[in-house]
């Protein structure tokens, strides 16, 4: 039996209220979401349904929040925090029966509901990757300079002719 790599990292709590880089690739690498011309980003349909579900997110659950993100060909990128207070306190908790969830629970939810879009508007061959990748942002410096590469991606895609850089930090 195949035993899958798993990504997240192991003991660590994904409730809590850390910065998360994360990417999410379509399976098989297919460029469903548009294409990348002079160094510039040409959303479809799709790929604006991508951008769509991943705001409805903060719409959602008012403990979200969204940083920085690109919606690329065949992959996503972008940084999640979620506050960890919202929803506490007796007087909050009256007013939302909203908890807080992982940063699982969070992607899960993107994946399923832009899929579910996807699908309802005539791509019913797309699916997304199983999981994700992710990154825990330990500090200023580093959310920086991961949010220069997510806005350099673009550029980085034509000069590496389509295929997924690692980020170096």
């Amino acid at each position: 039996m195949h035993n899958r790599k798993r990504n997240r990292l192991n003991e660590f709590d994904y409730r809590q209220g850390f910065w998360y880089f994360v990417t999410i690739c379509v399976k098989g690498m297919q460029p469903y979401f548009g294409r990348i011309e002079k160094a510039k980003l040409i959303l479809n349909e799709y790929g604006k349904i991508v951008e769509e579900r991943w705001k409805a997110l903060s719409e959602k659950y008012e403990s979200v929040y969204l940083d920085k993100f690109v919606v690329m060909s065949n992959h996503f990128h972008g940084i999640i925090t979620f506050d960890n207070n919202v929803g506490t306190t007796h007087e909050l908790s009256l007013q939302t029966s909203e908890k807080i969830k992982s940063l699982s629970h969070y992607i899960g939810e993107f994946k399923m509901q832009s899929s579910k879009q996807i699908h309802q508007n005539g791509l019913t061959q797309f699916k997304w990757q199983r999981s994700f990748y992710d990154r825990i942002i330990r500090n200023e410096k580093e959310l920086h300079r991961i949010r220069e590469y997510i806005e350099e991606n673009p550029l980085r895609w034509e000069i590496g002719k389509g295929f997924v850089d690692n980020l170096e930090l």
